[in-house]
């Protein structure tokens, strides 16, 4: 799996999916992500408490069913699940996915710390280890992924958003002064952020991201995807600074098709 543009076009990534056409991490958004054409799709992973892992972004159960019910997630079996969130897929029901169309790319973003030895024997099940990046912002979570599957990447994602702060509008202010100061000081973090991580890409938050801080990336030979990117506006600025890959709700802001291609 290449991580870096190089000289070719913008590697686009569908978060989640294509979270804004159909409903966040189904089968559903990968095939609205395809049809936008997106050359990777990014999903969360999630264990279900002596059950499955599933693709869930948190254990919040009004997020996972779409706002039909409220409560956790982890606890309550698939079937029971399944009853309020019927398109609810299985890491193996959504590899399988991937595992039909060779020219997509997987980004795994982690939601649990254990089971990860399962994760990395379903990569391998579905022959996907070599088409996978993991990404996480805890580096011991990134350390087991990459002794259980080699041949998987790894990013580590920078700064933590743990309860997506940077969604909650009303936060926005104080978010942006914290960005600023984050942005001014993580060029020179970048080296020691890859080596604890043991990572091939950091996935930067579009508020962090600078020419700086891409540049001390790519002279390590990391890559830099940067994360989550709706307005064509802001993906002209993150293009600019030279990153990679750009994860995006709306896969419709890209105006062409780019390839992953080895």
């Amino acid at each position: 799996m290449r991580l870096l543009r190089g000289g070719g076009p913008l590697i686009r990534v569908g978060h989640r999916g294509a979270a804004v056409l159909a409903p966040e991490n189904t089968l559903a958004a990968f095939e609205a992500a395809v049809a936008a054409g997106v050359d990777a799709i990014e999903f969360d992973v999630l264990d279900l408490l002596g059950g499955p892992l599933v693709l869930a972004h948190s254990n919040d159960l009004f997020e996972v069913s779409h706002g039909a019910a409220s409560g956790t997630v982890r606890d309550r079996s698939l079937a029971e699940l399944r009853e309020l969130a019927p398109d609810l897929p299985t890491l193996d029901e959504a590899l399988a996915y991937f595992a039909d169309r060779p020219e997509l790319a997987v980004h795994v973003d982690l939601k649990l710390d254990e089971r990860l030895d399962e994760l990395a024997a379903a990569l391998e099940r579905h022959g996907l280890v070599g088409r996978t990046v993991v990404s996480s912002f805890h580096r011991q979570s990134l350390a087991a992924v990459a002794r259980a599957a080699p041949g998987v990447r790894i990013g580590f994602t920078y700064p933590e958003d743990r309860r997506g702060i940077s969604r909650r509008r009303v936060l926005h202010p104080a978010i942006r002064l914290g960005t600023v100061a984050l942005r001014a000081v993580l060029p020179r973090r970048v080296g020691a952020m890859l080596a604890r991580a043991g990572a091939d890409a950091l996935m930067l938050h579009h508020a962090v991201v600078s020419v700086d801080a891409v540049a001390a990336a790519h002279a390590r030979g990391a890559a830099v995807w940067c994360w989550t990117v709706d307005r064509p506006e802001e993906l002209a600025r993150i293009e600019a600074a030279g990153v990679d890959a750009v994860i995006t709700n709306d896969p419709r802001i890209f105006p062409g098709v780019a390839t992953l291609a080895p």
